[in-house]
């Protein structure tokens, strides 16, 4: 039992801190959206698409895990930090045992990816190892792509297009430009998820040498940044509706438009630690939104 702040953490505690479960339902979204466009499509395949979303919540967590580790390293995460605690930086998990788990996590993904390889050939297994790689020189490596400014596109390209796209891929063996468009609002929003957590972080990752387009563009850029994603996710919506998907239905994550400008008018007033809530209700967002449109895909 470890003690940290009058808190005790048990070595389970710490490992769930640096999983983030928090962060997970960003790993859910685009399977969610590319299986229900597979349903639609009559080319479900249940056990595909439970490996997929097994393999995507490895991969996230490996993410993760990574990034708790090199983020310490670099010294980046100290213990007081505007953000979330991690395990590294409060020596509640070792560097030896967070890379043991970053080890683990990733090698389970890969094993359980060689039957989506089985099913849909060599494409998948380019897209499992380059979402592995992706998920470790995103924080690792001599060029990590968090601190280079390509964090956002990694995101947009993994979550959105890679993730939904590559889950309708394993089932149907085939790419359609309906699976290409609804991965357009499910990159954009999880990818705001990291836009407020560099906009929070951005004065600590200037000291620390870290470029991030908030840092390289400033507060005005990420804010704009913010509302062109929340456009760009529901204006989407129209053109699933007049090309693909002529029901009325698919306008179901209009009901989670109000959330949307909340945020909005959060980002544009919040600072400092209080855009945690914003970065929480960011990620609560991106699970609502793919779950409505899921829905309305499906009805």
């Amino acid at each position: 039992m470890i003690k940290q702040n009058d808190i005790s953490f048990s070595k389970f505690d710490a490992w769930i801190l640096a999983i983030r479960p928090k962060t997970l339902p960003a790993a859910i979204m685009p399977v969610l959206v590319g299986t229900a466009i597979a349903i639609h499509d009559n080319k479900f395949k249940p056990v595909a698409a439970l490996i997929a979303l097994l393999c995507s919540l490895l991969i996230q967590i490996g993410t993760n895990l990574v990034n708790d580790l090199y983020d310490y390293l670099k010294g980046t995460d100290k213990k007081e930090r505007i953000g979330p605690q991690r395990a590294a930086a409060s020596g509640l998990l070792t560097v030896n045992e967070l890379k043991f788990g970053i080890y683990l996590v990733f090698s389970l993904s890969f094993l359980l990816g060689i039957y989506l390889i089985a099913i849909a050939g060599w494409l998948v297994l380019l897209i499992g190892v380059l979402s592995i790689i992706a998920g470790i020189i995103y924080t690792a490596g001599p060029f990590p792509l968090a601190y280079n400014a390509l964090g956002d596109i990694a995101s947009f390209l993994f979550f959105g297009f890679i993730g939904t796209v590559g889950t309708y891929y394993v089932q149907a063996n085939e790419i359609t430009a309906f699976v290409f468009w609804a991965s357009i609002p499910v990159g954009s929003l999880i990818t705001n998820i990291l836009v407020v957590n560099n906009y929070r972080d951005k004065e600590e990752d200037k000291l620390n040498g870290k470029k991030t387009l908030a840092v390289l563009f400033g507060e005005t850029f990420s804010r704009f940044q913010y509302l062109i994603f929340m456009i760009a996710s529901y204006s989407i919506l129209f053109i699933v509706y007049f090309t693909f998907r002529k029901s009325i239905w698919v306008f179901l994550p209009i009901l989670s438009l109000p959330i949307s400008i909340k945020l909005i008018k959060m980002i544009y007033t919040f600072k400092g630690k209080e855009l945690n809530k914003t970065l929480e209700l960011t990620a609560k967002l991106s699970a609502i939104y793919g779950l409505l449109f899921a829905i309305g895909i499906l009805v």
